[in-house]
């Protein structure tokens, strides 16, 4: 099994990918929970689906996304897509950065951005991956280890202020 460094582009954004969706399936279990552990949990578990979404956003779009209109001049109307849906999905993370105390209000708005984040993670694996992978002059490797890179370093940034 590929380490961490070992993973392409499209491999190390979908590991991401498959991460949050654990998030997003632990929240699910902890508000069906005994009421009295449920509070503080979901909201820190909401906070951190926040934050590794907005992590994984801002990578795509500093990196990944221009790579892909650089090689690939044709999916100018996917990626214009994709951003489209992160302007939506950063808006359900700042109305849910601003919650207090996880409740009902909360519960529905993680399942919204639940079912964004599927919309957008399908339409990123059924076409904008295989495109990526079939470009010509697009080295997947070196932008895996960008990305990771730059994952790490706004990890680092984020970790004093956490």
């Amino acid at each position: 099994m590929p380490t961490l460094a070992d993973k392409d582009a499209c491999e190390l954004l979908d590991a991401d990918h498959i991460a949050v969706k654990h998030l997003f399936v632990e929240y699910a279990r902890l508000a069906f929970a005994p009421a009295a552990a449920r509070g503080a949990d979901r909201k820190a578990l909401a906070m951190k689906i926040c934050e590794e979404l907005t992590l994984h956003a801002q990578i795509e779009e500093e990196i990944f996304y221009p790579a892909l209109q650089d090689a690939l001049p044709d999916t100018q109307g996917l990626l214009e897509e994709a951003r489209a849906e992160h302007q939506e999905a950063k808006k359900m993370i700042a109305q849910l950065q601003g919650m207090g105390a996880a409740d009902a209000a909360m519960d529905a708005l993680v399942v919204q951005l639940n079912r964004a984040i599927e919309h957008h993670v399908k339409e990123e694996r059924d076409e904008l991956f295989p495109k990526a992978k079939s470009a010509a002059g697009l080295d997947l490797d070196a932008l895996g280890a960008r990305l990771r890179e730059r994952q790490q370093e706004l990890q680092g940034e984020a970790a004093p202020a956490a």
